[in-house]
């Protein structure tokens, strides 16, 4: 037994998962889960939803590309403003357009808008979903094959839910990893960042504008409706994260490193915090998982961490549902390959979004120098612009494949014009998509529920589109036995 209650425990109920924390990642994944016909009870420690702001604000293409794969993402986008372009330290520009997506571009909305639609599906689909319930501990039989959290609901009962499976996407100060005793190792990384939600006199001429000038960096991006999202830090002012904090002191930092404050008034929210980069050594112990913030937290550089929990989501969720429902053939093998996948694009966020941070913070001659040398070089060389940009956006993330693959097996199929309709679209209900030349025979059946698509052209390729968007097979003219061991793997 981990963790202890304060509390008797008088009722208790059973269900498949047991989701802690509905914030994106734990909205994404249960939404997911309950749509392919399993119970799935969601708790959060808020006492209800709320649309205070967040310091999340940013959804990248491969972001939008999953949500579009649950017919979420046009209603997502039409609450934002489009971003073609992002500026860094005045010299580099990475161009959005270049993306091969049906979202060439940085979607800027509040994470609340995210939440609205994701919580909307999961309560559609039938999650149990229950405010202001705590975590209190976790059970975990060595030989058995359920595990039980100890909860206390929100009228102070204590309770627990037995599940085959549980998730803790609840945040930095995980109660899950903190129940499992996992380490959550690294450090702080950068102290007293002061963030608000402001109007702004004067528009900057760029959309999205980030740039650090000696002991201070800002950074400035619009939401579309006349708010604006500030961040600024001054290395000569360091407070702790209670300290209270005024909009003087953002307008002083916004001037030192931009040269003006554009007019900046009215703010609607302001707060300070620092940024860790930590990462969890193991996604996964036994029957519990950890996916978002509390497998990994960074700098909010690139503006990557929901995106990154989202994701971290939509792979484990269809590797959950088959095991659950009966459909893989080597269930463990299947669970395990969560860590294997998603743990090293937590590491490569880690490192990507600290290099931003630390180029930013460059205080001394020679560091600004070799910062001015590096955007230069990159904004004169395409090909590593467009690799930087397709790791931020996600859209160039690819898994590891067995030796001997297809050159395309791991990597993300692009919204594919088929026959049938895109790709995104026949990807709705949660199967894998076999897409295969127009004469190819019906395929045999797998143990796995499977859309058959065809080329709209003349192409030859056959493509296994694994339930997340990434390519699990692909060959030439598969005959019915090596197509029927793709299924089967």
């Amino acid at each position: 037994m981990t963790g202890t209650s304060s509390t008797g425990s008088s009722r208790s109920s059973t269900t498949d998962v047991v989701v802690v924390g509905a914030g994106p990642t734990g909205l994404l994944l249960a939404g997911d889960l309950a749509a392919q016909g399993l119970e799935v009870t969601l708790v959060e420690r808020r006492p209800r939803e709320t649309d205070n702001p967040t310091r999340a604000f940013a959804v990248h293409a491969r972001t939008l590309e999953l949500l579009d794969a649950r017919g979420l993402a046009d209603a997502l986008v039409a609450t934002g403003t489009r971003l073609s372009r992002m500026r860094l330290f005045g010299r580099l520009s990475l161009d959005l357009t270049r993306l091969r997506s049906r979202f060439p571009f940085l979607l800027i909305t509040p994470q609340y808008e995210v939440e609205h639609l994701l919580r909307e599906r999961a309560l559609k689909a039938g999650v149990d979903l229950r405010y202001g319930t705590e975590l209190l501990g976790l059970s975990r039989p060595a030989a058995g094959d359920t595990v039980t959290a100890e909860i206390r609901d929100a009228d102070g009962t204590g309770s627990t839910v037995e599940a085959r499976y549980l998730v803790g996407t609840d945040g930095v100060r995980s109660s899950v990893r903190r129940a499992l005793g996992l380490p959550f190792p690294g450090e702080a990384v950068i102290r007293s960042i002061v963030l608000a939600d402001v109007r702004l006199t004067e528009a900057p001429s760029g959309v999205l504008t980030v740039n650090g000038s000696g002991d201070a960096f800002a950074f400035i991006a619009p939401f579309g409706d006349g708010w604006y999202r500030v961040m600024g830090w001054d290395r000569t002012h360091q407070a702790d994260d209670s300290d209270p904090v005024e909009l003087d002191e953002l307008r002083e930092i916004t001037r030192t490193a931009l040269g003006t404050d554009h007019g900046m008034h009215d703010a609607r929210w302001i707060s300070r915090f620092h940024s860790d980069e930590r990462q969890v050594p193991a996604y996964r112990t036994g029957r519990v998982f950890l996916a978002g913030d509390a497998a990994h937290v960074h700098s909010p550089a690139g503006g990557q961490g929901m995106n990154t929990g989202l994701q971290d989501a939509a792979n484990l969720s269809w590797k959950l549902a088959a095991v659950l429902r009966g459909h893989a053939t080597d269930p463990e093998a299947l669970l395990d390959s969560y860590h294997a996948e998603r743990h090293p694009v937590g590491s490569q966020v880690l490192r990507a979004s600290g290099a931003i941070i630390r180029l930013a913070m460059a205080r001394t001659p020679l560091q600004r120098f070799l910062r001015t040398a590096l955007t230069s070089a990159l904004s004169v060389a395409r090909p590593a612009t467009d690799k930087v940009v397709g790791r931020i956006s996600g859209v160039g993330i690819s898994y590891g494949a067995p030796k001997g693959s297809h050159r395309l097996a791991g990597t993300r199929a692009p919204d594919l014009r088929l026959a049938e309709g895109r790709l995104l679209e026949l990807l709705r209900d949660g199967s894998f998509v076999l897409v295969t030349p127009r004469d190819a025979p019906a395929p045999p059946s797998g143990p796995a529920p499977l859309v058959h698509a065809h080329w709209a052209g003349d192409r030859a390729t056959t493509l296994l589109v694994r339930p997340d968007g990434y390519i699990a097979w692909a060959g030439g003219h598969p005959g019915p036995d090596a197509l029927r061991r793709a299924l089967g793997r």
